[in-house]
């Protein structure tokens, strides 16, 4: 839908995909990256979500890192490279146009069609 855009772009980030729950040192899960109501993340898991999503925004579209190793390592945070100080799109990835269908296709469904089986549906449920 955005790929004809100069101005605009959606890019998966894929960091957290392949995501393991993150051990401590005897092979438990590690809570300290857990609120207590043991679902949301905590202060430091929320660090670790973040730094991977901007080293994700960062990487190349084909080349993004699809799992986050939950080190709790300030030194693995990527800074903007001095030839691509951007954050990385399929369009400035490389991949442009080319590999896309972006031609207007028909819907096979004519418009009205939805709009009938809606109304009948809205009839046979209030009968």
């Amino acid at each position: 839908r955005y790929e004809r855009r100069e101005d605009f772009a959606v890019v998966m980030q894929p960091f957290f995909r392949n995501t393991l729950l993150p051990l401590d040192t005897i092979s438990k899960p590690d809570m300290s990256f857990f609120a207590a109501d043991c679902f949301h993340f905590s202060v430091r898991g929320y660090a670790e979500m973040a730094m991977a999503l901007w080293n994700n925004m960062l990487e190349p579209v084909g080349e993004k890192q699809t799992y986050n190793n939950f080190t709790h390592d300030r030194s693995k945070l990527k800074c903007p490279n001095p030839e691509k100080p951007f954050l990385s799109t399929r369009r400035n990835s490389g991949f442009g146009n080319s590999d896309l269908s972006l031609e207007k296709t028909e819907s096979s469904v004519p418009y009205w069609a939805v709009i009938v089986t809606a109304v009948a549906g809205v009839l046979l449920g209030s009968l």
